[in-house]
């Protein structure tokens, strides 16, 4: 045993989350497990199940497994193992490193000896506090400050989460590596979308859309999509599939009163498999976010076939590269311009897929696995 790498992982996203953060761990240690040559045990530490539908994502493994608080905590409980204790049975488990998959690193791990390296997706509650609870931010940023006197090494998800780390953690770069997010392999397939095999549910789906993929709140900017349905032709209608909050009801609201509500689907609790579909039949994808730390389902909507119009002032650019296109995310003529200029028909469109799915080549997640491995191979005495 004393030649294999023994890794510790936060997997409480990975049982919880059914997207974002829950969809990176995921992508993430499956494809470290594809590539594990028996030299590295995996430890999927956890406050409790989770989700079995989640879990059951994760690839089985005689090189990995899930850990969990011992005995029957309640929830106070998990949350403070989750903070401080999950280092001691990490200590009795031999872990060597820790990988801190969302943003957080438990108290007293550099002490412990464990190496710790941490993935921060973006620093949006520092940059737009606006769209949080003041005590939320409080938080978020007391447990960022926290996690950077405990790192080892940091992983930013984009060029732009790497700058905002060093200008708002008041830090160097040096000890931050960017690597990119990977792809779900589902998205590198097609699949079978003809409309006599499609499930009841989506059956109903508008003949054609554009599509928008991400939680329903202000900071994602659907009402901008929404509103560009005035400018394009009636048989567009706009698809947005994530969970809803107050602010979706907001988007419905304005959507009634320019008469465009007809042409809005919004969509919660979709599996993996109907995403996938739903990516497939879509004609355009968009994302106008005001502000994200990288943007995956840009990704994932290229790899399947999708042009893409997306919003500067962020990281969005990195994401789909210079065949997308961008506007300003107030600008709703421009947004609508290019939104026409993917339609079918377009002379442009064709050229602008290819070129996208040569760019988003380098986020297949075997690459990005293996950069992660090359850090914490530098962790680690050879």
């Amino acid at each position: 045993m004393s030649n294999i790498k023994i890794i510790g992982f936060d997997a409480k996203r990975i049982v919880r989350n059914g997207t974002g953060l829950g969809g990176y761990g995921r992508t993430l240690v499956n494809d470290l497990i594809r590539r594990n040559n028996g030299d590295m045990q995996l430890l999927l530490y956890a406050p409790d199940k989770g989700r079995d539908d989640l879990r059951g994502q994760m690839l089985e493994s005689s090189h990995s497994r899930f850990v969990y608080p011992k005995g029957n905590p309640n929830r106070l409980q998990r949350d403070l193992w989750r903070s401080k204790g999950i280092v001691s049975q990490m200590k009795a488990d031999g872990v060597q490193i820790f990988h801190g998959l969302t943003g957080e690193l438990p108290i007293g791990l550099k002490k412990s000896g464990i190496k710790g390296i941490v993935t921060i997706h973006d620093l949006i509650f520092m940059r737009h506090p606006e769209y949080y609870n003041w005590i939320d931010v409080k938080i978020y940023e007391w447990k960022f400050r926290q996690t950077l006197k405990e790192a080892d090494r940091i992983i930013a998800i984009s060029e732009c989460t790497k700058r905002d780390i060093i200008e708002l953690g008041g830090i160097s770069g040096d000890n931050i590596d960017v690597i990119y997010q990977s792809c779900n392999p589902r998205f590198l397939s097609t699949p079978d979308s003809h409309p006599s095999s499609l499930p009841p549910h989506l059956s109903s789906l508008p003949r054609r859309y554009m599509l928008c993929v991400g939680t329903i709140e202000e900071r994602k900017n659907l009402m901008l999509a929404m509103r560009s349905l005035a400018h394009l032709p009636e048989d567009i209608h706009l698809v947005a599939v994530g969970k809803q909050t107050k602010y979706a009801a907001q988007v419905e609201a304005e959507a009634e009163k320019l008469g465009l509500k007809h042409r809005l689907h919004m969509l919660s609790g979709v599996s993996d498999a109907d995403l996938h579909t739903i990516y497939s039949l879509a004609e355009v994808f968009v994302y106008p976010s005001r502000y994200e730390g990288f943007g995956i389902p840009i990704i994932e909507a290229i790899f399947s076939g999708l042009p893409v119009v997306a919003c500067t002032g962020s990281c969005l650019e990195e994401a789909g590269g210079p065949d997308c296109l961008y506007v300003h995310p107030d600008d709703v003529e421009g947004f609508a311009q290019c939104v026409s200029r993917m339609l079918i028909g377009s002379s442009e469109r064709d050229a602008r897929i290819q070129n996208s799915q040569n760019y988003v080549q380098r986020f297949r997640g075997t690459d990005v696995a293996g950069q992660v491995m090359e850090v914490y191979s530098r962790q680690l005495p050879q």
